[in-house]
């Protein structure tokens, strides 16, 4: 049965690192406070950087890792939640920093479960014949949109910028995305959102909107958290199921890298060893929406953690409200 499968993976994080240190000369905050609530010591933040130049640095890697040109490439799915432009999306823009223009390319913006939506998507291309090759790229600016006062320090310290993409392939073999399960519900939607640009004004950016402070990431921690909580075991049981593989067969668990006192909640109701089966690098990076899930995945590749023939589990929960989860054999 043909299945699509991850061949490479590349990533790419920009130079400048801020630390929790740093931090506390912005606002009223501490290293520890964050640490404590977050597990977070640094992040890195673009300096004139856009969200394309991290693309390319992470697609240019994962195609050199997969043997290929970008003219090998079929089609290009791009998750981010900030792009270059307001519109055109940055799966067109790739075209043509790559060289290729005609390549069919389609933007998604699902917040912190951009990544799995991706692999839905590809997923489905690859099973079905249309497509032998797809890039998926998510990458993320995010500290353009932060307000690094004391007044938005609950998600100015949580948040970093990123950017990793996968090339999909199709194979007979016994490996690849064994299921991919997604969930939405907009009814929680406000609370974790950026308000500004808004087609519900009129014109929809102004001023006045600005000094409101609708043009900064604002979120409702606490329910964000019980929702996670629950979301996340609740889409990973689904995974293993829709995949027929036992929890036990698991090797590696890798959620969305949002928060650590989150992923140890979900670990601990999963009945998971957390620092066994769980894999977490929110201390490096922070939260980078849609690019965390890959992120994570490359390191743990490079840690030796990942090996051919293993099953891991990617899970992600986030704004929208939007979760998923996907059971992958190495």
């Amino acid at each position: 049965m043909r299945k699509a499968y991850i061949d490479a993976i590349g990533m790419y994080v920009p130079p400048k690192v801020v630390t929790n240190k740093d931090l506390e000369g912005m606002m009223d905050t501490s290293d520890q406070w964050i640490q404590e609530r977050s597990g977070i010591q640094e992040r890195h933040h673009v300096d004139g950087e856009g969200t394309t130049d991290l693309a390319l640095k992470a697609t240019e890697e994962a195609l050199e890792k997969a043997g290929m040109t970008a003219e090998d490439v079929d089609h290009i799915i791009f998750s981010t939640m900030a792009n270059d432009y307001f519109f055109p999306g940055g799966g067109p823009i790739m075209t043509k920093r790559l060289g290729i223009p005609g390549t069919p390319a389609v933007d998604i913006r699902m917040a912190c479960s951009g990544f799995l939506y991706g692999l839905s998507i590809a997923k489905a291309f690859i099973e079905s014949g249309a497509y032998e090759n797809i890039l998926l790229i998510t990458s993320e600016v995010q500290s353009v949109a932060m307000d690094f006062s004391t007044a938005g320090r609950d998600t100015a310290v949580l948040f970093g910028d990123g950017a990793a993409a996968v090339v999909l392939k199709a194979t007979n073999e016994d490996r690849g995305l064994l299921s991919v399960i997604t969930h939405s519900d907009g009814r929680y939607a406000e609370d974790l959102m950026l308000r500004t640009p808004s087609t519900l004004d009129n014109p929809f950016l102004t001023h006045e909107l600005l000094d409101k402070g609708y043009g900064r990431v604002v979120m409702n921690g606490r329910n964000v958290f019980k929702h996670a909580i629950i979301k996340f075991p609740q889409v990973i049981r689904e995974a293993l199921e829709a995949a027929g593989v036992e929890k036990d067969k698991v090797k590696l668990v890798i959620p969305h890298q949002a928060n650590l006192r989150i992923t140890e909640a979900v670990a601990k109701r999963l009945d998971l060893e957390m620092y066994k089966v769980v894999y977490s690098n929110i201390h490096k990076y922070g939260n980078t929406t849609s690019a965390s899930i890959p992120l994570a995945i490359y390191e743990a590749m490079t840690e030796g953690k990942i090996q051919r023939g293993d099953y891991i589990v990617v899970a992600s929960f986030g704004a929208g409200f939007t979760w998923g989860a996907s059971v992958i054999k190495w």
